[in-house]
């Protein structure tokens, strides 16, 4: 990565600032206004040199070390959007992103980060949560990431080091599986969409950790009791993730919704219940729960793992209305 000249740095840090403000605004930072300053401090455009941004010809490549200083300049207020970013593709197919930063923002306030705690994130991406975690934890070894892609954990570990931040380990292999090597976790996010919760991370848990997962397009904020059990609720804010690489892959939804009334199926939070009970519901069914029961939003959702088991629910883990998970 090579060094920027001195019109982009200035334009770049006048984008962050911008940006800071933007998630400020909506009230984000207020129970955990730590955060409000790692964003400020770990700039976001030495983790996207460059990225893709869809056009009506397809994908167009923003490029930091352009030639040209207009495409320089979209690039950099691009990369300060609060929006995400395509950093990786292959045969069309979008691999790796760097995620929507107020997204980002919400999760890392969830995921209620203590001094001293370690941290596992999956989902390498580019770096950028990490060095924010890292930045947040203000001590070295505490911060692992993994990636089954060893492009993607090459070019993070390139930019965590070219960014100057506290040392984060970099794994590449299947996030899925946690890092037992280096265990036992406080908490452990992911950034990347997955069917159901990993038993090898709550293995790796310390008793009380949080854990901070992807799952049928909203956020599941776990607490892990033993190394077998955990349980919590989805936080209220829709999220769409790349989906994790490796042995624990979503399925496609498949399943026609072309039977339900309008007024149903375009609604997301029936989106969201039929994605968390595939296995169990079909859409007409789906459709009759949710508006019977208020159309509920995803904070009256959670999971129990249990063992082997794992089921998700509504309202109550032990009420009418329970679905197993994979």
């Amino acid at each position: 990565m090579g060094a920027y000249d001195t019109e982009t740095d200035a334009l770049a840090a006048d984008a962050r600032a911008g940006l800071v403000r933007e998630i400020d605004a909506e009230g984000i930072w207020d129970e955990a206004p730590v955060w409000r300053e790692a964003f400020a401090a770990v700039p976001r455009h030495l983790f996207v040199p460059y990225y893709y941004v869809a056009g009506p010809r397809g994908y167009e490549r923003r490029w930091g070390e352009s030639p040209d200083p207009r495409a320089r300049e979209r690039w950099v207020r691009g990369a300060y959007a609060d929006a995400p970013l395509a950093t990786r593709l292959r045969d069309g197919e979008l691999v790796s992103s760097s995620s929507q930063p107020s997204l980002m923002a919400r999760m890392l306030v969830a995921l209620r980060v203590e001094d001293g705690n370690r941290v596992l994130e999956v989902g390498a991406g580019t770096g950028w949560n990490a060095a924010l975690l890292a930045h947040r934890l203000g001590a070295d070894d505490l911060v692992t990431t993994i990636d089954l892609e060893p492009e993607i954990t090459e070019s993070a570990r390139r930019h965590l080091e070219a960014a100057g931040h506290r040392p984060v380990v970099v794994v590449t292999g299947d996030g899925a599986r946690g890092v037992p090597e280096r265990a036992p976790f406080d908490r452990i996010i992911a950034t990347c969409a997955l069917p159901t919760v990993p038993r090898a991370w709550l293995a790796q848990c310390r008793p009380g950790a949080r854990i901070l997962t992807p799952l049928a397009t909203g956020v599941l904020a776990l607490t892990v009791r033993d190394p077998a059990h955990a349980e919590g609720r989805f936080l209220p804010t829709a999220a769409y993730f790349v989906p994790l690489r490796g042995e624990v892959r979503p399925e496609p939804l498949g399943v026609s919704l072309a039977v339900l009334p309008g007024r149903v199926r375009e609604q997301e939070t029936f989106r969201f219940l039929l994605t968390l009970t595939r296995h169990t519901l079909d859409p007409r069914e789906a459709g009759a729960l949710w508006e019977r029961e208020g159309m509920p939003g995803r904070e009256r959702y959670g999971v129990t793992v249990g063992g082997e088991h794992a089921w998700a629910w509504l309202d109550d883990p032990e009420g009418p209305y329970v679905w197993p998970l994979p």
